[in-house]
């Protein structure tokens, strides 16, 4: 007898091949979709190497799924990606920001759109093979779902899952978050899956080998890319140090490609996109201790002033601070001074391994 029907987003890489393997082999009816979000010939990279849901991508999962004899869907989703992955991220540049889309990527197409077919296709669950999990408890008869960090710290991607609607948890499996990359390998060659060698997507995918920079200005429009020159100031002085031609060619903490022949190192410490002024100077004024979080979404209570591990960034660990409820949003305050807080990434709390909630860090 089937456990139930899932529906499984597959990329095209070894992750959500193993996850769609693995449910196969514990009993479920399992249907496989791959959403195809962009067109690679756009932009600078090598598609299905490193790439997500590209062209050769859908070839590879497709082939994943006929080797795990699965039905499997193509879901065209080009124009929602554009608009609630693509234009925020040129926006969100534009204006002094540096984004996270794969934020936007996992909270509109894949627990969104994906929910909205998996309920279409009558399926009890959504699996994804993100390296993430969820615990269930019953606590006085009363089932409690959490998502915890996954088993591999490393790729450990709850990071990006703040946003998640509490509700749907229930529907939610992560077939690979007990595992360690090298063990999804190991399953997929033992399985023979064509998969189990291939490249991870790295980075964001569809800016490619390009630069952030580059991308937003292929992709912008000349209306948004208009009156974006400025002027590079030094801090505190106040000292002119050159101009620039755009502020989305910066991010805070930034030290190379400023465009300035100059002895002494220094670093990006604001971007202003009222006047459109770069702030830099010495790495010291980069730490603050503090930060505000607005747009904040929690998948479990927070008590007023409760000491959590806060992350800042995906790519950093997560360091202890107080995170106090306040009108503008959340207002986080660490126990040591952080370098290079960043306007536009996403603060996500954490409980032990339990993924508490997050927002989006405003000056």
């Amino acid at each position: 007898m089937s456990k139930g029907r899932v529906l499984v987003a597959m990329s095209g890489g070894v992750d959500s091949a193993v996850a769609a393997a693995l449910l196969v082999d514990q009993g479920y009816e399992v249907i496989g979709a791959t959403m195809q979000v962009w067109d690679y010939s756009s932009c600078n990279t090598e598609e299905g190497n490193g790439t997500c849901c590209s062209s050769l991508d859908v070839d590879d999962a497709r082939a994943v799924a006929d080797k795990l004899g699965m039905p499997f869907y193509v879901l065209n989703c080009e124009s929602k990606f554009r608009e609630t992955v693509i234009e925020p991220f040129i926006d969100s540049y534009l204006n002094g920001f540096t984004p996270v889309p794969c934020v936007n990527c996992n909270t509109f197409l894949k627990f969104d759109h994906l929910i909205k077919k998996m309920k279409e296709l009558n399926c009890d669950y959504l699996a994804t093979g993100h390296y993430a999990q969820i615990e269930r408890l019953t606590e006085n008869s009363v089932e409690r779902i959490k998502i915890v960090t996954s088993a591999d710290d490393y790729k450990d991607q709850t990071y990006f899952l703040f946003t998640l609607n509490p509700g749907v948890l229930k529907n939610l499996l992560f077939p690979i978050g007990h595992l360690k990359k090298p063990e999804v390998r190991k399953i997929a060659e033992e399985k023979g899956l064509l998969v189990a060698r291939k490249k991870d997507s790295t980075g964001i995918c569809f800016v490619g080998k390009g630069d952030y920079a580059e991308f937003v200005s292929k992709n912008a429009t000349p209306e948004q890319l208009k009156n974006k020159k400025g002027l590079i100031k030094r801090y505190p002085s106040g000292q002119v140090m050159g101009e620039h031609t755009g502020i989305h060619q910066f991010t805070y903490g930034q030290g190379k490609g400023l465009g300035l022949d100059y002895h002494e190192k220094l670093f990006v410490l604001k971007i202003d996109p009222k006047d459109n002024t770069v702030w830099i100077g010495e790495d010291k004024y980069l730490f603050a201790d503090s930060l505000t979080v607005k747009d904040y979404s929690l998948l479990d209570d927070l008590c007023d002033g409760e000491l959590l591990d806060v992350k800042i960034r995906y790519s950093v660990k997560g360091y202890s601070a107080k995170v106090f409820k306040s009108e503008q949003g959340l207002k986080v305050q660490f126990e040591q001074p952080q370098r290079a807080i960043t306007p536009g990434q996403a603060c996500v709390f954490y409980r032990g391994r339990q993924l508490v909630g997050g927002g989006w860090i405003r000056p």
